[in-house]
């Protein structure tokens, strides 16, 4: 127990200071590739998805540990990670986002969080429960993208390896933007690590990093897989709750951690302040964690545990969920960010030669 609960919140915290220093944010990077036309972040993710994918496959190799992606569900990760897509826009945050925003003190994040938190205990245990588990239980044969093809996984590993260096050697080839660095109050590593900007694939490789990491400590503790965020958010609630042990795992002190680790860095980099919404972001952001718990628990994961983990594990739903969370961000982004912005600007028009 004592393990389970140092590894943890070590991981985690570890987590969430590095998405926190490094604003990795992918409700933002994935709806600046609609608005912005901006892909940067979407590249970052798919370097630490590159990494955990080595680092994870090298250790199933050695016998670290084993794993099997079993079915696919596919109609249901399709449904869950469209909703959860349109629900990280409306909450501001996806998952991870969540709970380290929620560490800056955002007090949007934080009602976010909790109502993702009830969200994804009444489908996992709660009411809801049997509905997620008949939904999720029309599969469409094996989830290995490997066992469909009938080849070793690491073809796949390679490929999404060579894919992100010619990303990489690509993005060398542009002309560097110039970042404004604030005057520096710090100095050494106190500088690096609270005020100097962190570059998105830097955090990236990090991120990578603790993802692979958190399989074989994990596993030690009995629960074989990565990061997850979802139903150790539900956990959380229904400990609170029952006061029931049995809610209680490595995922749960990893969410946990997160949080601490936001915190930490927030308060020594200066960026900590509780800060209120107005009433529209406040409905907003409710509205955007029940469909990001509704979503996740139907999708099977989150931006993490289906974008950045089932990915990394060359499996059919972590792909199609990612492909799927992208379509619904960007469909939410169009009706509360792009539509209301024509919209006004042709009453302007109007208006103008009226």
């Amino acid at each position: 127990m004592l393990y389970m609960v140092i590894s943890g919140l070590i991981v985690g915290a570890l987590l969430g200071f590095v998405m926190q220093r490094g604003r990795f944010c992918l409700t933002g990077g994935f709806r600046d590739m609609y608005i912005a036309k901006n892909n940067r972040m979407f590249y970052a993710l798919l370097i630490a998805i590159a990494v955990q994918s080595i680092g994870v496959f090298a250790l199933i190799q050695f016998g670290v540990f084993e794993y099997t992606a079993g079915s696919l569900p596919l109609w249901a990760t399709i449904a869950g990670s469209y909703i959860f897509g349109i629900g990280i826009v409306l909450a501001g945050g996806c998952a991870t986002g969540t709970w380290y925003r929620a560490g800056e003190g955002l007090v949007g994040s934080w009602i976010a969080l909790f109502t993702y938190m009830l969200s994804a205990a009444m489908m996992r245990t709660g009411p809801l429960g049997s509905f997620t588990s008949s939904v999720r239980s029309h599969t469409v044969g094996t989830d290995s993208i490997a066992d469909t093809f009938g080849v070793n996984v690491w073809f796949f590993v390679a490929l999404l390896t060579l894919i992100v260096g010619i990303i990489l050697y690509r993005e060398s080839k542009k002309p560097r933007r110039k970042v404004v660095q604030p005057k520096p109050k710090k100095t050494g590593l106190a500088h690096q690590l609270f005020e100097r900007r962190w570059h998105p694939y830097f955090t990236a490789v990090l991120i990578g990093i603790i993802a692979m990491i958190a399989w074989p400590v994990s596993a030690a503790t009995g629960r074989v897989f990565g990061l997850g965020i979802t139903t150790p958010s539900a956990n959380v609630l229904q400990y609170l709750v029952t006061n029931d042990s049995s809610f209680i795992n490595w995922g749960v002190f990893l969410v946990l951690g997160i949080f601490a680790g936001s915190f930490i860095a927030a308060k020594a980099s200066n960026e900590f302040r509780v800060r209120v919404p107005d009433a529209q972001t406040c409905v907003r952001s409710a509205a955007g964690g029940l469909l990001m718990g509704f979503g996740a628990s139907i999708g099977g994961g989150c931006s993490i545990g289906n974008g950045l983990v089932m990915t990394a594990m060359m499996t059919w739903s972590g792909w199609i969920a990612l492909l799927f969370m992208i379509l619904g961000t960007w469909t939410a982004s169009y009706f509360i960010f792009i539509r209301p912005a024509k919209l006004r600007t042709a009453v302007q028009g109007k208006a103008a030669t009226a």
